[in-house]
């Protein structure tokens, strides 16, 4: 889990956190991995909707030199997250009534978290100002190199690393 010191959440923090996932820990545990599938809820920082995401998930999957999938959930099914509903919770209780008096006292608490069925949580914070209202570039939809699938194309595309 990547937390965002005094900001807001963005794409690019969206596509930081999972660049930063997979150079500390995803390349570790899945070295032969070739691709890497995303679940992500519709709305937010990384919207199916949000060119600015789109362009933000290319250049991860040009620097990560990964072809990146995502798999959306339609709008209002978020609930069928498994890991935001097994898991976030337990990072909430983790954190109540506890005053936030820095970022490591965040840090600290979010690390201790686990579940009886074994989830635990790594935590590294992204020490970066994150612009919001940010937008795409002019011509980015016409030079796109993201492939949208036939089947549920606007919730279901992949970033294909590009030379």
């Amino acid at each position: 889990m990547a937390t965002s010191n005094g900001c807001h959440d963005t794409s690019e923090f969206a596509c930081d956190s999972l660049f930063q996932w997979w150079v500390n820990e995803g390349i570790i545990h899945y070295p032969k991995a070739k691709s890497l599938l995303i679940l992500c809820d519709g709305g937010g920082s990384n919207s199916s909707r949000h060119y600015i995401f789109k362009e933000d998930l290319q250049k991860t999957a040009n620097a990560l030199g990964l072809e990146i999938r995502i798999a959306h959930y339609p709008p209002y099914t978020s609930k069928y997250n498994p890991i935001e509903h097994r898991f976030f919770p337990h990072v909430t209780r983790a954190c109540e009534g506890v005053v936030f008096d820095s970022v490591e006292t965040v840090k600290t608490l979010i690390s201790r978290t686990s579940t009886s069925k074994g989830l635990t949580t790594i935590v590294h914070i992204l020490d970066k100002i994150y612009e919001t209202g940010r937008k795409y570039a002019a011509d980015f939809k016409e030079i796109m190199p993201i492939v949208f699938d036939t089947h549920l194309p606007k919730w279901n595309y992949r970033a294909i690393p590009q030379e």
